[in-house]
């Protein structure tokens, strides 16, 4: 049995931060109208930087990283000459991003849907789009050599029977309303880790479908705050709560709620997030800059230039060198001298 199907017979209790997470979401989607009623040019910029932070956080989570100087020309470029597959995957990731930005309303939650991303963000590799033909166990690597498993999927042989149930779970769950959706959403996207069913890729296929879903349900905050930006700067919990909730899974005695209250945790903070860019910048300012400022605003008090530079993708080197030189006596110091030198937020 899958977590969806725990929802289905209605005898469960929704934990009280749950509550509080779903209340929450649901004010901000109500200011929504009024958010996206701000600055076009504001809009149009956190779109465009939201689609590039998107592409990276998921992909570099996966281990699958691109130069930072390299980014704005693998996904902005109408052709871009690959250097290695990492760049394929991540403009691969774009286009997939792209593909549900546009034509979300029309892409219905099924396997053909899921096969279709899978697909994309493995750039049309030989089992792209393909279930994985041999059993596979999650195994966790320790820095000493150790490793352990930390979760065993399920077959390969019963993987398209898992599929087939969790789509027609997900669509039951909205007619027949077995829970409010996001809890839907967030157990869907469990239930997927849960079967994992590519041999490589299914991290980013579940955060694609976590963003296409909100998008159907009406949650837009995915177009404008990346998602998967915040899921990586989380990575630590993300992976906790997921070994938590999948525990006891196959044997349907897993407790779903730390992975469930970890998704709209992290959903709560994307549309504060989105307020907080939407409504407190006062000063218009050039895009690039602007970006470059709010990625300043995320990292530790303490950072270096190269933080820096990752956590403002498609920026050159020397633009990021210039705002930070600009912003030096004012909201930041440097200690230290040379490209490893630290700098430090006045609080």
């Amino acid at each position: 049995m899958q977590t969806l199907s725990l929802f289905s017979a209605g005898n469960y209790s929704v934990p009280g931060n749950t509550s509080w997470y779903l209340a929450d979401l649901g004010e901000f989607r109500g200011k929504q109208e009024l958010y996206t009623r701000q600055s076009p040019q504001r809009l149009k910029t956190l779109r465009e930087h939201a689609v590039i932070e998107s592409a990276v956080s998921s992909n570099r989570m996966e281990g699958v990283d691109v130069d930072p100087q390299r980014v704005r020309n693998v996904l902005a470029s109408p052709k871009p000459l690959f250097r290695d597959r990492d760049e394929e995957e991540v403009r691969g990731y774009r286009e997939a991003l792209r593909l549900i930005h546009e034509n979300a309303s029309d892409m219905f939650i099924s396997e053909e849907t899921v096969c279709r991303l899978h697909c994309l963000v493995r750039g049309q590799i030989w089992d792209a789009g393909c279930y994985k033909s041999r059993d596979g166990d999650i195994i966790e690597r320790y820095p000493d050599g150790r490793e352990r498993v930390r979760f065993r999927p399920a077959p390969a042989i019963e993987t398209p029977q898992y599929m087939a149930k969790l789509v027609s779970n997900w669509v039951r769950c909205l007619e027949e309303r077995w829970v409010h959706p996001m809890i839907g959403i967030a157990a869907f996207n469990l239930d997927f880790l849960c079967i994992h069913p590519f041999r490589d890729g299914n991290g980013r296929v579940s955060r694609l479908l976590l963003l296409l879903q909100c998008k159907q349900l009406g949650y837009e905050v995915g177009r404008y705050i990346s998602i998967e930006r915040l899921i990586e700067h989380n990575k630590e919990r993300y992976y906790e709560t997921l070994e938590q909730s999948s525990k006891g899974w196959r044997e349907n005695k897993h407790d779903p709620w730390p992975y469930i209250n970890f998704t709209l945790s992290i959903l709560k903070t994307a549309y504060q997030e989105f307020a907080e860019r939407v409504g407190d910048i006062q000063v218009p300012r050039g895009s690039k800059t602007e970006m470059i400022l709010a990625a300043l605003q995320r990292l530790p008090l303490e950072f270096t230039l190269a933080q820096l530079e990752q956590a403002s993708p498609g920026v050159s080197r020397e633009m990021v060198r210039r705002v930070l030189g600009d912003q030096k006596g004012k909201i930041v110091e440097c200690v230290g001298r040379g490209p490893g030198a630290k700098w430090i937020k006045k609080r």
